[in-house]
This record gives C-alpha cells, structure tokens and sequence, in this order.
C-alpha cells in the first residue's frame, strides 16, 4: 500500500534538483535564491510533429510530460451524464477564476480547457411506474438533448451512449428495457433499429453535433437480455443500421461505436473482435473502458486495441478511464475507489498529480497505437458530492440524511431506491449517492482541478516543479509468534512519476509493542532521510493468528496438499495476476461448458473449536450456480454458500465454529462449484485458525 510521507521539516527548508529532459527543473519550497522565473526555469520547446511545429510548454500546478505523436484531431473529452441532475440538486461550479457557472458557461469551461467532445448516456425508460426516477442522472433522452445542445454551443461534438436498458448496463448485467421484455431476438432488433432512429433523429433535429454513437455499453459476451453471440451481433447490426440510415437521410456523418471492458483479460478484445467479424458487423470504432484499478497496464491496453486495429482494420479508443484524488469520501456513499477498497498495488498515486499522470500514459497508450488510435474519454469528472459530507463532524449525519433525500428527489446519486421495480438485487439494495466524487476533475465543492486542462497539458507539455509526491512501503504481515521484519527501504515517488530508494529507520519501540501485544493492525513509523531533512512514514503491520493450512494463497511451488476433482480442466492453481486477491497465484476456473468441481486440503487438528474462510470473485455464473465452501469433521459436513458478481469484486466466506471433539481429528477444507459455460472467477487466500486465537474479525485484516 503507497503511505503518504509527512514532512517534519518546516515549509521552504528543502531543495531538490532532478535532471529531466535536459534541463533542471526545481523542487518547490526550495531556499531563497534559486531560479524562480519561467526562463530560469527552461522552458521546454520541442518538435512536435514531422512538420517540426514547435510546441512551447506551459507552466501548470501539476506535472505533465507532452504526449509525443498526438494529433489536433485526438479526441478528448468527458461523460458529464449526470450533470443535470447534479445541477437540480443544487450543486454548483466555478471556473478557473472562482465565479459560478451557467449551465452554458460550465460546458463553456470544458471546451476551453482542451476537451472536443462530450459523452451522455441514453436509458429507454429510467423510471418506475410512478414516474419516480431510478437515478444515475436520469438520463432519458430528454436529459441528453439539454446536454448535446449545451456541447455543441460550446463548440464540442456529442458522443450518444445508448445502453438500451432502463438502467445501467455493464459487464455484470446487460438486461433489456421493460418494454421490451419477452421479445425474441429478431423482434428486439427491429424494436432496437425504431428506438436508435427515432431518438437520433430527435437529438440530430434539437441542433445537437453528435459525431459518434455508442450500440451498447461494455457489452461483454452479453447485450441486451441476449448471451450467444449471433443474437448480439444481431443487435449490434441492428443499431448500425439506424445510425447509417439517419447519418445519410440527416447528412450527417456520426461514427458508429462498440464498447467493451476487461482488456487485461489475455484473448478477450481479440475473441469479440473475431466474433463480430464473424457476424459482419458494420462499426468504426472497437472502444475499450480501462480503468488501472482493475485493467491491467497501459502496455496492454495498447498492445490488444492495436491488434484489433491491425486485424480488422477498425479505430479504437478509450471511452472511459478515471483516477482518484483522495480516499477521502465527499458525500457519505462509499466510493468505489477508498480505503481498503482498490487502494493497493497502484500504478499512481492517489492524489491530483496521480490523476494526471494516469490520464497523461492512459492518452499517450491510445495514441502508441498509431493512426487508428483517435481519442481518450474522462468518466464523469462533475459527479461531485451533492452537499459535502466530513464524516465525524457534528453535523456529518444531518448533512447525509440531506443528501439522501436529494439523492432520492432528483436522482443525483448512482441509484435511487425505485430502481428495485428494475434491478432489484443491486440498486434496490445499496442504492445511494456519487461513487466516484474523489474521482472527479472538479473538487468536492465544484472548483476544478488543474486535471480540467490535461488535454491541453499533454499537447503542450508543463513547466511545473517536480515535487516529492509520495513515498511507497509495502504492508508486513505476519503470523503470531513469527519473525517479523519491516521493510528496509521505501520508494520516494517525485511528481514526474520518477523514483528513488531510501533507507528506513524504523521506531524499535513500536514495533517491540505490537510484537508483545500480538494480534491485530498497527501502524509502525519510521523515518527517510532526504537531502539532509528528516521525512515520516509509516508501515501498516497485522500480526494474524497461526494458519493451519499449507500453502493457502498459493504461493508456494509445492501444491500437493490440495486435491482437486473436476469433471472438465475448468480448474487449477494458476498464475493469474489479475485475478489474485494477494500475490500472484489462486485457485483459477473458467470453462466454454458446463463444469464443476471441488478442491480442498485435509489436515490434522486437536481438540478445539475453529474458523475457517476463503475469497472468491468472479462473474457470468447465472443464477442456478452453486459456489459452496465446506468443512468436514468426523464424516458431519459443515457449509456456507457464497457466489461471484464481478471482476475483483472479492466475496468472503467464513464457518465459524468448526467443532473439534478429539485430538489428532482429520479435518477437510474444501470448495464446490456447479456452474454453466462461461463462468470464470478465482478463489484465493484460505485461511483455517484456532479459535483461541481470533481476537477480533477477520475482514476487518
């Protein structure tokens, strides 16, 4: 996990000098006397294209190296679907200089800070019966006119995101509108064809640009209520047709767009691409969420968008990307993004500089591939906090029962509690406000970030001073009564994302303590010397009760203690990186068939009472999958069912009270799964522990 280093030095004391590209560039803070003007400081020209333009950079609050190869035509842009919503809920922005924004004058700043396109989702129907909104911005096609027309009076062509659901569509569900529930394939594309015309048709007549049209949203393997792939193409071919159809009827040229996610998935981008080839499908653009949280390396993303682009001579682009600021949470509704949540093992860090590093290497990823690389997209950079929440403040629970109600009224938060009537299993339960406000380009109070130019900075390149950022130790933990040893060095991270390693010296007496009061989580400090200063930082150890399994996450190379049984090779201890919930190993299973299996270990315990637990995370199971985690002592079988909704989305199973009459009992711990074709997922980190040793809960570790 990356800890935030805190300076014990007093403001201006320190001065560093990092050689980047030729020339010095300055730590702030340094002593009085050093180079302080733009020429001091060198300000960077270089050839920018083969007709040797010459770019001159800019100074800028944040780091930003210039994307070499980047085209005037590149498309940079937002998704701000939830913008109207946000403004009938009162929140409000500013631009650079402080002052409030119209709704014009907000779409205004966007193109002013370097963005050419804006991208607004489109749901048939977002409401219930009653008319009540299920939220997410309610974003009908009423809500993407008032936004298209913005966008284009701002200058910037509209990118139309038809998910053709009454809510949200995404690699976890891909459910058709209500209105047409029960139709076949071949009655859902022409219902499809109607609605794609008729509303482009409505947006196109309302004096909306719209340059590219989305046929559904990350539709992977499914779209629509449809999971074979003739019936998807069907669908895909269907939305082409409409798009076509308006283009030449309107004279309009619109690009016809599929969007897809998980490329760090080794063959996925190249499997659809080869299926849609398969199908004839007619589209120009094979765009690809990338998310670093969960998808993999910028090296990768460039690697398999390339191939489609090579193969099948398509475009391609990232339609979503996004980072967080701070794992600070703005409105009371848990981010997707926070503490213990996708917080470890980051490319970036999480702070404004981070942000911008991300979508600086997300940008030059896309633009790596060549010609048919044309744009990147931000994820909703405006989904702010409704009114701020400051949890632990006096008034934090009037502030959240506030913005609960205003979520609810005008359907600003990530669901409304009337999305049950559609999705009753996932909005219906944890409905609520913005996952992703600490992921914004605007502060929590509607302030941009200087994020808001990046697609200026990476044309230009910036002056900025490069800064220490942060610092990266890695966690320790051990188990009770073992050796424990802390980290030897820590990372500094400078604001250019370049890196240096320092020797740590460590607080002996705290780490003494938590050694005598054994288990549980503490916070061990330490301290870096840095150009003869004295920076903090901390190492988070957890000291875990003995487990008794061998090999549990694993890791080791020695895998006889497991058993697996399976009636297909649907199953196996693989190294599967992105799909670990520690290290680089797990239980690993996926099958084109119906599979099932079990695997477990059996071990030799004394008299006693146990707990035992697993992780599992996966997707595409259906309903009628069975995933059970079991304990058999003396022959008695002792289980929990669990399941998989999505990618890294870890679920813990836990049989507490496994009972241990005699000495020297063989206990087995093991799995079961019974799923259908398509199912993948990964079970990791088991863990079997005496009783007498949990002290406390074991997901709070």
């Amino acid at each position: 996990m990356k800890r935030r280093w805190k300076s014990k030095r007093a403001a201006g004391a320190a001065c560093l000098a990092v050689l980047l590209a030729g020339q010095m560039l300055l730590v702030s803070g340094c002593t009085a006397g050093m180079a302080e003007t733009e020429d001091e400081m060198g300000t960077e020209t270089v050839n920018a294209r083969e007709d040797e333009q010459t770019v001159t950079s800019v100074d800028a609050e944040i780091y930003v190296e210039r994307v070499e190869g980047i085209t005037d035509d590149f498309i940079c842009g937002a998704d701000v679907s939830s913008y109207v919503a946000e403004r009938d809920s009162g929140v409000k922005y500013y631009d650079f200089a402080g002052n409030e924004l119209n709704e014009q004058g907000f779409f205004d700043l966007l193109a002013a800070s370097g963005m050419n396109y804006v991208r607004v989702r489109i749901w048939n129907n977002p409401y219930d019966a009653s008319g009540n909104s299920f939220g997410g911005g309610n974003n009908d096609l009423n809500t993407a006119v008032s936004i298209g027309q913005w966008a284009t009076k701002a200058g910037m062509k509209v990118f139309v995101d038809f998910h053709y659901s009454d809510f949200w569509a995404d690699p976890a569900k891909q459910q058709e509108p209500r209105a047409w529930s029960g139709l076949t394939a071949d009655e859902k594309a022409e219902a499809l064809e109607t609605y794609t015309k008729e509303s482009l048709t409505t947006l196109l007549d309302a004096g909306v640009d719209v340059g590219m049209v989305q046929v559904g949203n990350e539709t992977n393997g499914e779209f629509c209520g449809e999971s074979d792939w003739a019936s998807i193409c069907k669908l895909f071919s269907a939305g082409s047709r409409a798009i076509r159809s308006v283009s030449e009827e309107k004279g309009h040229e619109m690009q016809v767009v599929l969007h897809f996610a998980n490329p760090e998935t080794a063959g996925r981008y190249s499997g659809y691409a080869a299926k849609l080839d398969t199908y004839g499908v007619d589209y120009d653009v094979f765009a690809s969420s990338y998310y670093p949280f969960w998808h993999g390396t910028t090296e990768n993303l460039t690697s398999v968008l390339r191939q489609v682009a090579d193969t099948y001579g398509k475009k391609v682009m990232v339609a979503e990307t996004s980072w967080a600021t701070t794992l600070t949470d703005g409105d009371g509704s848990a981010n997707t993004v926070r503490k213990g949540k996708n917080d470890t093992n980051l490319a970036y860090p999480i702070s404004v500089q981070g942000q911008a590093l991300e979508l600086r290497d997300v940008v030059q990823a896309v633009v790596d591939i060549g010609d048919a690389g044309i744009g990147v997209l931000y994820w909703e950079p405006a989904w702010i906090p409704t009114q701020v929440y400051e949890e632990g403040a006096d008034n934090a629970e009037e502030i959240l029962e506030q913005n609960q109600a205003i979520w609810e009224k005008y359907g600003s938060g990530w669901a409304t509690s009337y999305a049950k009537e559609y999705d009753p299993e996932d909005a219906g339960k944890w409905y609520g406000g913005s996952a992703v406000d600490n992921q914004g380009l605007f502060d929590f109070t509607g302030h941009p970030l200087d994020t808001l130019r990046i697609f200026q900075y990476v044309r230009t390149g910036t002056t900025a001073k490069v800064e220490v950022m942060s610092t990266e130790v890695e966690d320790v933990t051990a188990e009770l009564g073992a050796e424990v040893t802390l980290p030897e060095t820590a990372v500094v991270t400078y604001t250019d994302n370049s890196s240096e390693t320092f020797a740590v010296t460590w607080d002996a007496e705290a780490l003494a303590e938590a050694l005598t009061n054994g288990q549980g989580s503490y916070e061990i400090s330490g301290t870096v010397p840095l150009d003869g200063e004295i920076y903090e930082v901390f190492c988070s150890l957890t000291i875990k009760p003995v487990n008794l399994l061998a090999n549990a996450d694993f890791e080791e190379s020695d895998t006889s203690m497991w058993t697996i049984a399976s009636d297909t090779s649907c199953v196996g201890i693989r190294k599967e990186t992105t799909n670990t919930r520690s290290g680089s190993y797990c239980l690993h299973f996926w099958d084109d068939k119906a599979f099932s299996y079990t695997a477990e270990q059996t071990v030799t315990l004394d008299a006693g009472t146990y707990r035992a637990g697993t992780y599992l995370q996966g997707g595409d199971a259906g309903d009628d999958a069975v995933f059970q985690f079991y304990a058999v002592v003396d022959g008695e079988t002792k289980s929990v069912d669990t399941g998989v909704s999505s990618w890294q989305n870890w679920s813990e199973a836990i049989i507490d009270e496994i009972v241990v009459e005699e000495d020297d009992t063989p206990v087995t711990i093991g799995v079961y799964v019974d799923a259908n074709a398509g199912a993948w997922g990964a079970w990791d980190d088991f863990y079997l522990y005496h009783n007498s040793e949990v002290e406390q809960e074991i997901d709070s570790w």
